[in-house]
């Protein structure tokens, strides 16, 4: 919204032009007298453009360049008007699982990894005064995204994401000890680590019970959300090192005890989820769990924007000089 400071200014500005539409032309000497040039009783003498059109067409502009600069004079300013948040919410880190059974095709059509990484972006984009970060998990465990309120940079490492980036393997304890390293200083009213995961614990050093009973000890909130189902689950997805895309059946080792018991180590909540839609009951459950007081403002933001007009009527001025000078200079 473009508003003025000074809007006087623009009514100054509007009495002056018959000011100067009045005044004597700066063009033409009013004491100076006329006389026909050329040979008596010839040919007069004509210029070679109609000069009584550019002299009019040039007194249009310099009204234009007056009252450009009274506008600038009046204060022209954009105000935008920002939501702030005046306290703190939680700190809410994601750990998911990016293996390739990830890819497995059970979620009432989708698969798990594009199920869980949708609703996580919904998730985020209906807490904004919560920090929220992404944190992957596969034959490693790597922080993505600390707990931000940057949506625009964790929605777009999340869309980056592909299965099978960190390798083939599920280092769940290596996922809980990163959540509970980037989360052990956090100043927020609230921390929080939901690890989204189909499989069992396969690789990595940390035994993901022993990392679940540090964010315990730390007062993190777990929530442990068990994506999938057993049994024969069709996969379809594409290796991001060797680019072949792979596709099949895969047999789905999907053990909802050793999910239940990492929960219960770090003093958590276990969530099954075998479908899409249980998934996203899940995540309402999780949001419910999670809720904060938030207070919010607005701030009202003022831009200047008077030196756009300023350079345009120094543009205008400086192109009616070069007109004088060089064009009607020589005959006016």
């Amino acid at each position: 919204m473009i508003g003025f400071e000074h809007p006087l200014m623009i009514l100054l500005g509007i009495a002056f032009i018959p000011i100067i539409i009045f005044l004597p032309s700066r063009f033409r000497n009013p004491f100076a007298l006329s006389l026909p040039l050329g040979a008596p009783g010839g040919i007069p003498f004509k210029p070679p453009f109609k000069g009584e059109r550019l002299i009019r067409i040039l007194k249009i502009l310099e009204i234009c360049g007056v009252f450009i600069l009274f506008l600038a004079a009046a204060g022209p300013v954009s105000k935008s008007s920002e939501r702030v948040w005046l306290n703190r919410g939680a700190d809410i880190l994601f750990v998911l699982d990016i293996s390739p059974s990830m890819a497995g095709i059970d979620m009432d059509g989708r698969s798990r990894f594009d199920a869980a990484r949708d609703l996580i972006r919904s998730f985020a984009e209906n807490r904004p005064s919560d920090a929220v970060g992404l944190a992957a998990v596969g034959y490693d465990a790597a922080l993505l995204v600390p707990p931000t309120v940057d949506r625009r940079a964790l929605f777009s490492r999340l869309d980056a994401l592909r299965v099978a980036e960190l390798g083939d393997g599920t280092a769940l304890g290596m996922g809980l000890a990163t959540a509970a390293f980037h989360l052990q200083n956090s100043a927020a009213p609230r921390r929080s680590a939901i690890l989204i995961t189909d499989g069992e614990n396969n690789a990595g050093a940390i035994h993901p019970e022993t990392a679940a009973a540090m964010l315990g000890e730390l007062g993190v909130a777990l929530w442990v959300v068990g994506v999938g189902s057993g049994g024969a689950i069709p996969i379809d997805y594409v290796d991001p090192f060797t680019r072949m895309r792979r596709t099949g059946i895969f047999d789905s080792r999907f053990d909802p005890e050793s999910l239940l018991a990492i929960s219960r180590a770090g003093e958590g909540t276990y969530i099954p989820a075998p479908s899409g839609e249980a998934l996203a009951l899940a995540f309402s459950r999780i949001d419910a769990g999670e809720m904060t007081v938030s207070r919010s403002g607005s701030l009202i933001r003022r831009n200047p924007r008077h030196v756009p007009l300023i350079a345009a009527a120094m543009a205008i001025f400086a192109a009616l000089a070069l007109i004088r000078r060089y064009v009607l200079g020589a005959w006016v």
